[in-house]
């Protein structure tokens, strides 16, 4: 997909958000989308990039609008979470339908507290003023998702696979020259010092 959207500014633009993505502490990224539609599919790759390229600051806390009975802690995060968002925290929107008042609210709060604020989302002009970066994919005709154009359209699902391949990639090139030298410790044993 990655090759098909090459020069289409989508893979650069998803890389640019990855970056801000990354700028969270460790648990401190809170991943929420809509009543209608949770980012499970979004939380689980971003768990798997964290664990790939050893950055904890990508995997998020799913924040749910309804927590069934039985559910494990992990997938017990309500939206009371958000109420309590900190300076050092990002809160993650995915919003492929018009967030509801008490989202805004909320995430409106988490801003005025100091949290970084990031949206995927429709273009929603409730959020126009309280993201701190986004990304606006506009909804299109499933049966024309990829386009002749030199800018093809895609749906929101594809984007959300887009920032969380790239918020691994910048992940393990940053991670690289670490991991090579603890390997090479390993195997040769410790650097000499003079």
């Amino acid at each position: 997909m990655r090759e098909l959207l090459e020069g289409s500014g989508w893979v650069d633009r998803t890389r640019e958000f990855a970056a801000s993505l990354r700028r969270t502490s460790a648990g401190g990224l809170l991943l929420v989308g809509t009543p209608t539609d949770e980012p499970w599919h979004l939380a689980a790759h971003l768990d798997d990039e964290s664990r790939l390229a050893g950055r904890p600051e990508i995997s998020p806390v799913l924040v749910r609008w309804s927590v069934p009975p039985q559910a494990p802690p992990h997938l017990s995060v309500t939206l009371a979470r958000l109420e309590t968002a900190r300076r050092d925290e990002t809160v993650f929107v995915v919003a492929p339908n018009a967030p509801p008042e008490s989202l805004l609210q909320r995430m409106s709060d988490a801003r005025r507290i100091g949290a970084t604020i990031l949206s995927i989302d429709d273009g929603n002009g409730d959020l126009d003023d309280l993201v701190h970066d986004r990304i606006v994919v506009p909804a299109v005709d499933e049966t024309l998702l990829v386009t002749h154009s030199s800018s093809p359209d895609v749906d929101i699902d594809t984007v959300q696979h887009l920032v969380s391949v790239a918020a691994g990639e910048g992940a393990t090139r940053a991670n690289m020259r670490t991991r090579l030298a603890s390997f090479l410790e390993r195997v040769s044993g410790p650097a000499a010092t003079r």
